[in-house]
């Protein structure tokens, strides 16, 4: 998407680097490391959902170690959504200009988020793209590349959003831009929260940039993606789509 070049946007200011945790004890040191090492002025969030292995202890010691390293405690498994609403209510109350969204299984890669955040510097929202030139995935079976290809395909279509990858989780926001995308509305989970704040994104007038990356497949731990998440996306996205026709066939503003 392009604003025509006639918005100025002002200094980022501190980022902050949301990474939510379930389960994730074999890769929590790894990525919080890689994260530390390629933005070292970033701080890092890591929101816990109480996980069973250990993850939330392990990230304690972290943060022990190193102050830009945080810990969110949550009381249970509620969600991507959830807790990366939980994280950006913590990071905007702590007064951070940037908030990114990464993935702890080290599939969103740390040393790309420097031009993620470069990206920033003349946009509303960046998105980390696995299907823009330059962009691919690595390990992938060909049956994981067509759900998400023809998710966001579907998604892209039904909404009338141009964006390539909508269903991406390798995000950086500027603060403005989540403080006015109305996230105390927002109840979706997985792919579905994904594609949910980049429609409002692109519904509020948002600079949306895409940037390619190398998305790598998780080599420890098991993958959070479920029939269910695939499920609700499908159908959260249809009744947003049929909606927003449903209001423009009769004159009535976007809900």
């Amino acid at each position: 998407m392009n604003d025509g070049g006639q918005r100025r946007y002002g200094p980022l200011g501190r980022a902050l680097v949301i990474i939510p945790t379930y389960n994730e004890a074999e890769n929590i040191k790894p990525i919080v490391s890689r994260v530390r090492e390629s933005v070292p002025e970033a701080h890092v969030l890591i929101a816990d959902d109480n996980s069973p292995d250990g993850t939330g202890k392990l990230a304690d010691e972290l943060a022990a170690e190193d102050d830009h390293v945080h810990v969110l405690h949550r009381k249970g498994k509620e969600g991507l959504g959830a807790a990366y609403l939980a994280g950006f209510r913590w990071g905007v109350d702590e007064g951070y200009g940037v908030l990114v969204e990464m993935d702890a299984d080290g599939s969103h890669q740390p040393e790309e988020l420097p031009r993620l955040l470069t990206a920033l510097k003349g946009a509303d929202l960046v998105l980390g793209s696995r299907w823009v030139p330059g962009g691919r995935v690595v390990n992938w079976p060909k049956s994981r590349e067509f759900i998400s290809r023809g998710g966001s395909t579907y998604s892209r279509l039904l909404l009338g959003v141009d964006i390539r990858d909508v269903t991406g989780g390798f995000r950086a926001f500027r603060r403005e831009t989540l403080e006015g995308l109305g996230l105390d509305e927002v109840a979706s989970q997985g792919y579905c929260f994904q594609v949910d704040l980049a429609r409002r994104a692109v519904a509020a007038g948002y600079h949306v940039v895409e940037v390619p990356i190398t998305f790598v497949e998780r080599e420890r731990g098991d993958s959070k993606m479920s029939n269910d998440i695939i499920v609700e996306a499908l159908w959260r996205v249809t009744a947003w789509g049929v909606g927003s026709r449903a209001n423009k066939l009769l004159g009535r503003k976007p809900s």
